[in-house]
């Protein structure tokens, strides 16, 4: 599959998220881990684009490219915006709090993780590489 070349701009995630539909409808996904590797994907572009750009002041694109194998959807999306790894961030300490007591937001890193079955942050020189990895259904392999 093409890969995506996305301005890291805010305007950019509705382009970014009709990409993952679309490489998780090839790849076979269910509807439930279709929609759990766009939110994951969504939400590390939305922070890429917030903290990692514009906040930072830089400008950049992100780059987006999706590997489909026999076991797994791999879609890989690299920035070279501000240096940020998801993976060092603690599990929220809210969540242990009752839903009525708890501070708005602080959930995206820690559900985008969640939502798939690996997550894979490198750091590559000057390049940001985060990793989303969903097996893909059996019965999707099967042959007819």
């Amino acid at each position: 599959m093409e890969h995506l070349i996305a301005s890291g701009k805010l305007d950019s995630l509705s382009a970014i998220a009709q990409y993952v539909v679309a490489v998780a409808q090839e790849a076979g996904l269910d509807r439930k881990s279709s929609y759990k590797l766009r939110l994951a994907v969504d939400e590390i572009a939305t922070n890429i684009i917030i903290h990692g750009y514009t906040e930072a002041g830089i400008k950049g694109d992100l780059d987006i490219r999706a590997d489909i194998t026999d076991g797994e959807l791999m879609v890989s999306m690299e920035d070279t915006g501000a240096v940020y790894d998801p993976t060092e961030e603690e599990e929220p300490a809210h969540l242990s709090v009752a839903i009525e007591q708890r501070p708005c937001g602080g959930l995206g890193v820690y559900l985008a993780l969640q939502s798939v079955d690996r997550f894979i942050h490198e750091r590559i020189g000057s390049i940001n590489r985060n990793v989303f990895i969903v097996k893909r259904q059996e019965h999707s392999l099967d042959p007819l």
